[in-house]
C-alpha cells in the first residue's frame, strides 16, 4: 500500500474526526455525495481495543470499538484515528488498523476532554513531548509488523494536535513532532485551554509552515479551526500557506460540504431526504448505539425554514428510523401555501 500523503494534490480538504458525529453512518452519507480528499474515523482508544479484543475476547461484531473502525471503500483514503499514552497499546492498535486495510493511522494529541487527558492522552501529550515521540514510534512499529508479515509497505502515521496547552507553544511543541518526519500534521489553531471558545489563530499558521519548511519539508501541514465551507477553507490556505484544511463543524447538517455547497444552497426537501437516509444507516450500522445520539443531526438538518421548530420537535420524539421516515413523509404531504 502506497503512502497516499505523498501523492495527495494540494490544496486539499479533509473531514475532521468528531466523536458521535462522523461515525460510519454519517460518513457513508457524505461519501455517497462527494468523498473528502481524506476521511478520518472518530477517535478510538488503543487501550480499549487491546482490552476488549485480547483480554475480554469480545467478538469483533459485538465490540463497539471495532464498530468505530467500520468503513466503506467509497471513503478512501481513510485514516483511523487512535489515542493512547502507552506505546505498547499504540503498537497493538496500529498493527490492527493496518490489518483492517486502512490507508493510514492518525494519533490524537489534541483532544481536550478531561477523561481522555486523565489517561495522559489527547492534549495532555503536549505536556509530555518525549512520550509523544515514543507513541509515534510505537505506531510505526505496529504498522511495520503488519507490512513485514504481508510483504507490503507500512501505512503512514500522522498526528493531530493543538498550538499549545495553557499557552501558545508553537516554537517548542511543533518542532518535536516535525522532527519525527510525519507525512502530515494537522494543527488545531487553538490551545487546549482555549478549547473552542475563541476564534482560531489562523494568523499563527505561517509560523508553523516556516518551521515545516526548515525541519521537515515533506510534511504536509493541515490547518483546523473555524473553516465554515470550501470557499472559506481555500481563503485560509491562500492567506496562511498551509497545504490543506480540515473541516469539522461545517459538516453538521451539510453532507454536501465537499461539493462546495453551503447549508443555504440545499433545499429543505433534499435535507429531509438525506436525514431519513442517515437515520436508516445509523440504525443498521450502529445497532448497539443509542438512537438518541442520532438526534443531534435533527437540529442541524431541520432549521432555518418556516415550520422547522415544529417539525424538529416531532422528530425529536421519534424512537427509530421508521418513525423518522414516517414523520418526514407526513410533513411532505402537508399542503403548502
Amino acid at each position: 500500500m502506497m503512502d497516499f500523503w505523498a501523492s495527495l494534490k494540494k490544496p486539499f480538504f479533509v473531514l475532521a474526526p468528531m466523536a458521535d458525529v462522523t461515525d460510519a453512518a454519517f460518513r457513508v452519507l457524505i461519501a455517497s455525495i462527494k468523498t473528502p480528499d481524506v476521511t478520518w474515523t472518530e477517535f478510538v482508544s488503543a487501550d480499549g481495543l487491546y482490552h476488549t479484543r485480547e483480554m475480554k475476547k469480545i467478538p469483533d461484531d459485538e465490540n463497539p470499538l471495532m464498530r468505530d473502525l467500520q468503513y466503506s471503500e467509497a471513503e478512501r483514503p481513510i485514516v483511523a484515528q487512535l489515542f493512547s499514552s502507552k506505546p505498547e497499546m499504540m503498537e497493538y492498535a496500529a498493527e490492527l488498523v493496518a490489518k483492517l486495510g486502512f490507508d493510514g493511522v492518525d494519533i490524537n494529541m489534541g483532544c481536550p476532554d478531561k477523561s481522555i487527558e486523565r489517561q495522559g492522552c489527547g492534549a495532555a501529550m503536549i505536556k509530555t513531548p518525549d512520550k509523544a515521540v515514543e507513541v509515534i514510534e510505537a505506531a510505526r512499529r505496529g504498522v511495520a509488523k503488519h507490512a513485514a508479515a504481508t510483504g507490503t509497505v507500512p501505512i503512514p502515521i500522522s498526528v493531530k494536535t493543538r498550538i499549545g496547552y495553557n499557552k501558545e507553544s508553537i516554537d517548542e511543541w511543533i518542532p518535536v513532532l516535525l522532527r519525527t518526519n510525519l507525512p502530515a500534521l494537522t494543527v488545531h489553531l487553538r490551545t487546549r485551554k482555549e478549547m473552542s471558545k475563541v476564534v482560531a489563530h489562523w494568523e499563527l499558521m505561517p509560523r508553523i509552515v516556516a518551521l515545516r519548511d526548515e525541519i521537515a519539508p515533506n510534511t504536509k501541514i493541515i490547518g483546523n479551526g473555524d473553516a465554515t465551507d470550501l470557499a472559506d477553507a481555500q481563503k485560509k490556505i491562500d492567506e496562511s500557506g498551509c497545504d490543506g484544511v480540515m473541516l469539522g463543524r461545517g459538516i453538521f447538517g451539510n453532507p454536501w460540504l465537499f461539493t462546495g455547497r453551503t447549508n443555504a444552497d440545499v433545499p429543505i426537501e433534499e435535507k429531509l431526504e438525506a436525514l431519513a437516509t442517515l437515520a436508516h444507516s445509523f440504525q443498521a450500522l450502529r445497532p448497539a448505539k443509542s438512537f438518541h445520539i442520532f438526534k443531534k443531526h435533527i437540529k442541524a438538518f431541520v432549521s432555518n425554514f418556516d415550520g422547522a421548530a415544529d417539525l424538529r420537535a416531532i422528530l425529536m420524539e421519534c424512537e427509530d428510523a421508521g418513525q423518522i421516515e414516517e414523520t418526514i413523509a407526513n410533513y411532505r404531504a402537508l399542503p403548502r401555501a
